[in-house]
């Protein structure tokens, strides 16, 4: 039955958008310029007010990057006119460019913008973009407000917009829940070749994704098969448990195919509006080991009296046998062999961690589990990595958290206890703290 009404209202909306939607929507535009997240940069933006939207309770927010394509917002007032979709403000964002005082550009800021697998551009539309746009006033008087609910907000692009879409709301799950990508970049241009494997490692976020692709998708080969890539991260997301929704075709690297099924693509990525998408379940079976699906939430405790003031950048086996070490400049942690006499012997770069931005890792404290597993605060999360020096699961940290905010992580019987500088977190996992002088079961070599 559910299926069956889903269709139906595909149908419905596809007869409402032949014949013109009776919604329409006002248009602001505005300049976006002298980032502190992109130095120099100026963009374009164009804000698409709805008719429905009152002014007095807080609109749904739609990001659309390179602007308004697919036909987006005329799909989007045939969606609200069917009561499909909520009332839904969109933004649409230009890349930025840097101009000299002639007008001549002198540097793209695209591809660094939407390509880079960070959360940088996610953090500028939080924190420079969407406040502008809050602060418009439409010229009948009414103010812009838009919620704040990820469940309540969508992001959408295709090509590198596609990857950019996905990743503001990888890294900022408390920002968008909803998400589509079309023809996306999941290639080794800067590093979106590497997601499908973070996906897979990953503990489970919120997120709802519509993935679009055709097998004729290769914009540029040197960088890899743009369908290929697609499949590779729809593989993932489908191995962590992820709403997910795919649409692949023979097509090519356009809009066509993704204007073609954007009512239908829509009408799934907010069917069940308000109700917010929700955390699936892994099949990472170290994460399915150490996940409490009870309590998925870091909770803010007192700073404990006994935490330390700098974090230790370095981590002891159980036993006492090995030790693992930090050395700067390097995103592999070291491990050394403790000889007979506690001299450290044999020492190798071991651990080797994930990055998303190819830069210096940062990295916090870590400790041992009493299965052998070392657990790195990182400003990729904590990742967990087995006996062998692989990283086999990564868990989020609180939400707003970077590594260097860290000074001790701790095992506990059922929990993990991270200490700041201010405040402690908690959070259960199914884990064993280690036993001072007893060795580990091991892994084998695996």
């Amino acid at each position: 039955m559910r299926r069956y009404t889903f269709l139906l209202s595909a149908l419905l909306i596809g007869v409402m958008i032949a014949i013109g939607a009776t919604t329409s929507h006002v248009t602001m535009t505005l300049t976006v310029d002298g980032s502190k997240f992109y130095p120099g940069t100026t963009r374009n933006v164009e804000v698409m007010v709805p008719d429905l939207y009152d002014g007095q309770e807080p609109a749904c927010l739609y990001v659309g990057l390179d602007g308004n394509l697919c036909n987006a917002m005329a799909v989007m007032d045939s969606l609200m006119d069917a009561g499909v979709m909520p009332v839904t403000i969109g933004v649409m964002v230009q890349p930025g460019v840097i101009t000299d005082s002639r007008g001549n550009v002198l540097r793209y800021n695209r591809s660094n913008e939407f390509d880079m697998p960070d959360g940088r551009f996610a953090t500028f539309l939080e924190q420079q973009l969407l406040p502008q746009v809050e602060r418009l006033t439409l010229p009948d008087g009414r103010a812009i407000k838009l919620s704040a609910a990820a469940g309540d907000r969508m992001i959408a692009g295709l090509s590198s917009g596609g990857i950019a879409a996905f990743n503001a709301a990888w890294h900022r799950p408390d920002l968008f829940a909803r998400v589509y990508s079309g023809v996306g970049t999941f290639v080794a241009m800067r590093g979106g070749n590497d997601l499908q494997a973070v996906v897979r490692k990953h503990e489970p976020l919120p997120l709802r994704v519509f993935l679009q692709d055709g097998s004729k998708d290769a914009w540029n080969e040197l960088f890899g098969h743009w369908y290929e890539g697609n499949r590779m991260l729809a593989s993932a997301l489908d191995f962590a448990g992820y709403e997910l929704k795919c649409d692949w075709s023979d097509g090519g690297h356009n809009v066509v195919r993704s204007t073609q099924i954007y009512p239908e693509a829509l009408t799934w990525l907010w069917h069940d509006h308000p109700t917010p998408p929700t955390r699936g379940t892994t099949r990472n079976n170290l994460l399915q080991s150490l996940l409490d699906t009870t309590d998925v939430e870091w909770h803010v405790m007192t700073l404990r009296a006994d935490a330390p003031t700098v974090a230790a950048r370095t981590a002891v086996y159980p036993d006492g046998h090995l030790v693992v070490t930090v050395q700067d400049g390097d995103n592999c942690l070291w491990q050394s062999i403790v000889d007979a006499m506690g001299d450290l012997t044999h020492s190798q770069r071991f651990y080797w961690l994930h990055s998303y931005d190819n830069a210096e890792l940062g990295v916090g404290p870590m400790t041992f589990d009493g299965t052998g597993n070392l657990w790195v605060v990182t400003d990729a999360g904590i990742q967990v990595c087995d006996q062998n020096g692989r990283v086999r699961g990564i868990i989020g940290l609180p939400q707003g958290s970077a590594a260097a905010q860290f000074t001790a992580i701790t095992v506990g019987n059922g929990m993990i206890i991270l200490d700041g500088h201010d405040c402690s977190w908690q959070r259960a996992f199914h884990v064993t703290a280690p036993i001072p002088g007893e060795t580990p079961t091991s892994q084998g070599q695996g």
